[in-house]
């Protein structure tokens, strides 16, 4: 697990100038890779370029040092990632004739694109992001992994060619900072955070999951391809007792594959479905106590150890449980949110930073339950295609626009509870007669109607997210083929990667797996959702592990009263941001609007929980890199 970083310059540079570049974005995510750091350069006529990488050391520890060649040096590959089946890939390319010399996953990398070329992307099974330099074809290759676990960023800005893990590698080199992309600006107020291919700054981009960029070193034309997957296991038309035996199965494997590790290897267990699997699992291959961890909140509304406590004296696990009190995660605001370099409102990644923290000190690895919703249909958001067809064909349109200015009235809350008031206001604002509810229910911050109120004009684009759209968008495939590309990818990966490699801890997500996401895509959707019962098929699967009803209870999953927070210790931080000379001087948002928003909520008028705090977040954000 490593950061990367590089530099293609279209003239022939110093190496010592080359090599300040790519030490200096090295040193800028150093919490990505504490053990270890490589550098590779080369200047020819036309082209210098140069490729740098931080190493988190988890697997063959002594030789797995980066850059890595091939017999001839004539392609060099730094990697960021983890490849689950490299000791497969490995042994068929020994059969080949191949001889290795490491026993590290990316020197497989490396070995499979020298024989099959860029086909080889599709044939890993892992999270990664990778740059392979092939001085022979003078071309350069990057790829991000199948879900977009590991986070990919890049830019082409006069004559200059940079990618990097991570945004601030970037910006920090630039020779001036860049201005605001207003695509990205709409969709961040609207979705809380920003999915690839866009960033908050102007032509610079995330490469997309599952894909590879192919640059011509000479030429410097760029081009941006899908990474050709290998042929699908076509399970037919299968019962649902089949089902769960397969499920069974696939989910054991990948926690095995995803197991391997030459350091310590944990668990985070929240006590909900996924992570309850996922250790339980874990304990299986281990022939020791396995070591979990959880972290409980002294708001005891928020807190679910017990639920945790159970799992672990189930599994008989080395079992490491935190109480935080909210005056730690609050210490640890800034820190957490501006290491994501562009604005980002998810508050859970607060206590995800935390539970990594702590859970740093006794282990370098930590499997996870993430995914798992999207893998086998766990969220309540996918019942809203249901809700949404059976709400417009009882209640007309006019009847619905009373009831929703009814219901926006009646939010009002002194405390972030986030309760049954919450959950209807959530639903009745997603209700769309034209069948744009899902991308409604995913509009955590701003509902489209709403940007135009909050944004002037010259920094608008409201009608961004069609980017994302497709047609007949429906089934409860199509609600997941949405979130895998933008929720999954753009919140969810980009929350536990920061979050954790800020503390130099790699997770890893046995749910997100090829083989598991492309299983239950060919499923009838009854396999996953029968009636109102979310991940039917998975609970179903593994429930005879755990007490009766267990996986049927309820989880309220990472929640943090940021409500509270708004209208008590952060009050005055965030009244400051909406100043009239600081707002003017930003010259974004109509001024008006935005106080009203931000009083009504700290005077406890209206809960605006996550349009305020999806403001403050960015408004922290751009004072950090704009007015400081």
């Amino acid at each position: 697990m490593c950061g990367i970083n590089g530099v293609l310059i279209k003239e022939k540079d110093l190496i010592e100038s080359l090599r300040q570049k790519i030490t200096k974005m090295n040193n800028l995510i150093i919490h990505r890779g504490p053990d270890d750091d490589g550098i590779f350069l080369e200047n020819n006529d036309k082209y210098s370029i140069g490729m740098g990488m931080r190493r988190l050391s988890i697997i063959d520890l002594e030789y797995g040092k980066q850059p890595i060649f091939n017999d001839d040096k004539s392609i060099t590959i730094v990697f960021n990632g983890e490849i689950y089946n490299y000791k497969i890939l490995k042994r068929i390319l020994e059969k080949e004739g191949v001889i290795f010399k490491t026993s590290s996953d990316t020197e497989v990398v490396l070995r499979l694109f020298e024989r099959h070329g860029v086909s080889s992307f599709g044939m890993l099974d892992g999270m990664f992001a990778l740059s392979i330099y092939d001085k022979k074809s003078n071309k350069l290759f990057v790829a991000r992994d199948f879900f977009g676990e590991k986070p990919l960023y890049y830019t082409c800005k006069n004559n200059h060619f940079y990618w990097a893990s991570e945004l601030k590698s970037i910006v920090k080199v630039l020779p001036i900072t860049p201005i605001l992309s207003k695509e990205a600006l709409s969709l961040y107020f609207q979705l809380t955070y920003i999915p690839a291919p866009f960033t908050i700054y102007e032509n610079i981009f995330k490469l997309e999951a599952n894909h590879y960029l192919e640059f011509g070193c000479e030429t410097f034309e760029l081009k941006i391809n899908k990474v050709e997957q290998q042929p699908i296991v076509d399970y037919g038309k299968i019962s649902f007792s089949e089902a769960k035996k397969i499920t069974h199965d696939l989910v054991q494997k990948s926690v095995e594959s995803r197991s391997i590790s030459d350091v310590p290897i944990g668990a985070f267990l929240s006590g909900g479905v996924d992570s309850s699997i996922v250790s339980h699992c874990l304990s299986q291959h281990s022939s020791l106590p396995i070591d979990t961890f959880s972290i409980g909140f002294s708001k005891k509304s928020f807190d679910e150890t017990d639920k945790s406590k159970l799992v672990a004296k189930l599994l008989g696990s080395n079992h490491h449980e935190f109480i935080v009190p909210e005056s730690d995660l609050q210490n640890d605001i800034d820190i957490v949110l501006l290491n994501f370099d562009e604005p980002f409102a998810d508050s859970s990644a607060l206590p995800t930073y935390m539970v990594s923290k702590l859970t740093q000190k006794s282990v370098k690895v930590a499997l996870t339950g993430d995914g798992g919703d999207e893998v086998f249909g766990g969220y309540n958001k996918y019942y809203m295609g249901k809700l949404n067809y059976r709400y417009t064909k009882l209640i007309p349109e006019k009847a619905h626009f009373i009831l929703n200015s009814v219901t926006n009235k009646i939010s009002v809350s002194k405390d972030d509870q986030r309760g049954l008031r919450f959950k209807l206001n959530r639903l009745i604002n997603a209700i769309d007669y034209e069948h744009n509810f899902y991308f409604n229910i995913i509009s955590l911050g701003f509902q489209k109607y709403q940007l135009s109120k909050l944004i002037k004009t010259d920094f608008l684009c409201e009608d961004i997210i069609e980017y994302y759209k497709t047609q007949n968008i429906s089934t409860l495939k199509d609600f997941r083929d949405i979130d895998k590309r933008i929720s999954l990818e753009g919140d969810m990966l980009v929350k536990v990667d920061r979050a954790s490699m800020l503390t130099s801890i790699e997770c890893r997500s046995p749910f997100l797996n090829k083989g598991l996401w492309t299983f239950t895509n060919q499923l009838p959707d009854d396999f996953l959702i029968k009636g109102w019962n979310k991940k039917y098929l998975l609970k179903e699967s593994f429930k005879h592990y755990f007490p009766e009803n267990f996986l049927y209870k309820t989880k309220k999953g990472f929640q943090i009263p940021i409500g509270d927070w708004l209208r008590g210790l952060l009050k005055k931080e965030l009244l400051s941001y909406i100043e009239y000379e600081f707002l003017k001087k930003q010259n974004i948002f109509k001024i008006e609007y935005v106080r009203s928003l931000v009083q009504n909520h700290t005077e406890g008028k209206v809960d605006n929980t996550f349009r305020v705090w999806t403001f403050y977040c960015f408004q922290k954000w751009y004072s950090k890199n704009f007015f400081n």
